[in-house]
């Protein structure tokens, strides 16, 4: 079967699509015959192999797949599965989607919603976990309270604009000018274009910052919220400066722990009832998936550089399966 992997860290030239042995499903495993898979930050972020000790953990020269997002039909079930069987079409989390057949725990997986197509399951699972969970467990967003989304055109920002407004929240998004209207679309109660309008004038205005891009200063973060506002930060952009980050991070540790304010750094979690809920929004029509472009599985050095641009809005996905399995 055909696989994209790499067995060196780098820029999109590293990944090669090759033929590999066929995996087969152990236990509490099924076999999945992918149709599509979702392209995340955290995909060139383990291409690259940074932070530094990625590189000791997963190898430097060990053969590497790639991708997580994943979706697509059963094929086989391994020893202890009862919740799947042989052609049910799934959506979830796995090591390796960038591939024809993939083995993934039953535990990460979850049945894909009728009138959501293959192509917008693959942009779903960890951009959709990130913004649930940021929003509802860390950022513990209440109706009635105020959510600020920064980079809410992307493909974190997306979901978290339709989840805040489920939630109850009165949502501003942050985007550039050419997703002002898609951003308003999605729900946004108000959107700045951070191009014409300074993100960092209002003080004191919300309850919740959902940071998505990563460009914004801790002292600003702590201007914009109310005195026991929480920030939840789920990302940054790889044209956000190491040295800004590391500044964050840095105020973070030092000083964010003796305020009333919060700021917390999320990372999703695979999560089984999460991505069933999140199904049951999908299938009720309360959460659509933003897709700017579909790729071959031919294409993935392009549709990664694209991804590494940092101003996809959406989601970026790439076909597996035949175009009429999608």
């Amino acid at each position: 079967m055909k696989a994209i992997v790499y067995r060196q860290f780098g820029p999109p030239e590293v990944l090669r699509c090759e033929e590999v042995e066929k995996p087969a499903p152990g236990r509490g495993e099924v076999l999945i015959r992918v149709h599509a898979a979702g392209l995340n930050p955290l995909d060139w972020k383990l291409m690259l192999g940074h932070p530094w000790p990625l590189r000791l953990a997963m190898g430097l020269r060990k053969r590497k797949s790639a991708g997580v997002d994943v979706t697509g039909t059963v094929d086989a079930v391994g020893p202890g599965v009862t919740e799947f069987r042989v052609g049910d079409a799934v959506f979830g989390l796995c090591k390796g989607a960038l591939a024809e057949y993939v083995s993934a725990s039953a535990k990460t997986l979850a049945m894909k919603p009728e009138n959501v197509s293959f192509l917008e399951a693959a942009s779903v699972p960890v951009a959709a976990l990130t913004a649930v969970q940021g929003l509802r467990d860390k950022g513990r967003v209440r109706a009635g309270q105020k959510v600020l989304i920064n980079g809410a055109a992307g493909g974190v920002g997306s979901f978290a604009v339709q989840v805040a407004k489920i939630l109850g929240a009165e949502v501003t998004g942050v985007c550039s000018s050419r997703n002002v209207d898609a951003v308003r679309a999605l729900g946004a109660d108000r959107v700045i274009d951070y191009m014409r309008e300074n993100v960092a004038e209002e003080c004191g205005v919300y309850d919740v910052v959902l940071e998505c891009v990563g460009n914004l200063p801790v002292p600003v973060i702590r201007h914009m919220l109310q005195p026991r506002g929480r920030c939840v930060v789920v990302g940054a952009r790889p044209d956000v400066s190491v040295m800004t980050i590391l500044g964050n991070i840095f105020k973070l540790l030092v000083v964010v722990p003796f305020l009333r304010q919060k700021i917390v750094v999320v990372l999703a979690k695979r999560n089984q009832q999460d991505l069933r809920t999140i199904a049951d929004l999908l299938q009720a029509g309360e959460v659509r998936p933003v897709i700017e472009r579909c790729y071959e599985l031919g294409e993935v050095r392009e549709a990664m550089r694209h991804l590494m641009d940092g101003h996809v809005r959406g989601k970026l996905v790439v076909r597996i399966a035949p175009r009429n399995g999608t």
